[in-house]
């Protein structure tokens, strides 16, 4: 599956996971249900577990002990900034128009949803026997059925020279006209019953998300580049997936198992400070790794203390937290660091800060750049400018709970959180293969 395929059928978090599942499966590998007993593991298995069906961890087990070898570790978020649906949302207006009533996720550039065609994505909790464990459904509406208008010009004459927007008054999408009805609630309801093709009552609840339906695209005099919803941070999925799954490599080095154990985490809620279970600042991840520890060193016969095991397993790994950068932009020079500016199609970007918003130090720095360059692969930095302040990412939240080695790093891209995002198709494919070389090299 290619990027702009990936994109298109991941509009929210839980597609994304659902599209890995998939891609996973088909590659022979299992799912492991983190409520059973983990199953003893030999060298070459192939499995993957999720966690609130928005995030996922795939692992590739490599032929020597954990402790000796550690893990290479690539680490990415599958959500983007959005709109998510309120309970009770319908707002029945003047004339029988309805609009929905919705939340900011993350930090978004808001202006860029008005007049796109929107629609809805996410998860459907129906009920069951067991209250404790609802079934989940995953729906995705393909066809607009929503619409943020802007306001004419002719009414804010200073539109053009910046307009404070109100979350609650500005950004409510429009659902359509129900005539002269008095009531516009279970409207959204009936809507969601009608594409699971179940009865209103068995919904309990859902987490539903906008997205924009215009496809992803190829853009440029020579289609070099991509513009695309959720290409930070779905374009680092997309390639740490292809690396683990040796899509560079002939189909019969892929199957060689490798020393080296490698493992790809997927993390949900980055845009909102990865403090959730599914987040990077959870546990989950290290209790996985460490039941892995502990199911191989009883499959391998050791005798050590799995714990002290699973301490040296973290001292001999290293993490790649791949969350994308900014680009140098053509009509904004000055914002950028004046040494430093990384350009689209120049290659991934080592992400450095002194204030350690990013985890990147000069050793995680030289690593990586040893195996862009054993790729074949140009490599930049990226430092912002000392007046501007930036964002933080995966990397130094997991690393305050697994003390990994580690970079943080991504590709460039014009216009981060808008609802669409331009980045570039060669660096696409030089990440796929510095992904590759560090799992496989």
């Amino acid at each position: 599956m290619n990027l702009i395929e990936f994109l298109n059928a991941s509009p929210v978090n839980y597609l994304a996971v659902a599209t890995l599942e998939e891609e996973l499966q088909a590659a022979g590998f299992y799912k492991f249900d983190p409520t059973k007993p983990m199953p003893d593991v030999k060298p070459g298995d192939n499995l993957y577990v999720t966690k609130n069906d928005s995030s996922l961890y795939a692992i590739r087990l490599g032929s020597l002990p954990l402790a000796e070898s550690g893990i290479r570790l690539i680490c990415a978020h599958c959500d983007s900034p959005t709109f998510r649906i309120k309970p009770n949302p319908e707002i029945l207006m003047e004339k029988g128009f309805v609009k929905l009533n919705v939340e900011l996720y993350g930090g978004a550039i808001m202006s860029t949803w008005f007049d796109r065609p929107l629609s809805l994505a996410g998860r459907v909790m129906l009920r069951t026997s067991d209250p404790l464990h609802p079934q989940t459904r995953l729906l995705h509406i393909k066809e607009p059925i929503l619409i943020i208008p802007n306001l004419a010009i002719h009414f804010n004459r200073q539109v053009n020279d910046g307009v404070k927007l109100s979350k609650q008054k500005d950004m409510l999408p429009i659902l359509g006209v129900i005539g002269d009805q008095l009531s516009a609630n279970g409207l959204l309801l009936g809507l969601i019953a009608s594409q699971l093709d179940v009865a209103p009552e068995e919904i309990l609840d859902f987490d539903l998300y906008l997205y924009d339906t215009t496809p992803a695209c190829e853009v440029g005099l020579h289609k070099e580049f991509i513009s695309a919803g959720r290409l930070d941070d779905l374009s680092m999925v997309h390639a740490g997936l292809q690396a683990m799954l040796g899509t560079q490599y002939d189909e019969a080095k892929s199957r060689q198992i490798q020393g080296q154990t490698m493992v790809l985490a997927i993390f949900d809620n980055e845009e909102t400070g990865s403090g959730t279970k599914q987040g990077a600042g959870s546990p989950f991840l290290a209790q996985l790794l460490q039941r892995l520890v502990i199911a191989q060193d009883r499959f391998l016969g050791l005798v050590s203390d799995p714990h002290d095991d699973f301490y040296r397993m973290i001292e001999n790994s290293f993490m790649v937290s791949a969350d994308n950068a900014h680009a140098w932009h053509p009509n904004y020079g000055e914002k950028m660091d004046p040494t430093n500016h990384p350009v689209l199609g120049g290659g991934p970007i080592i992400k450095v800060n002194a204030a350690q918003k990013y985890a990147t130090d000069a050793d995680g720095a030289a690593v990586f750049g040893e195996i862009c360059s054993r790729a074949g692969v140009p490599y930049q930095r990226f430092v912002n400018h000392s007046d501007i302040a930036g964002g933080s990412t995966l990397g130094n939240i997991l690393t305050s709970s697994l003390p990994f080695r580690g970079v943080d790093m991504g590709n460039g891209v014009w216009g981060m959180h808008s609802i669409r995002e331009t980045g570039s198709v060669t660096d696409q494919e030089y990440v796929i293969k510095a992904f590759t070389e560090f799992y496989w090299g």
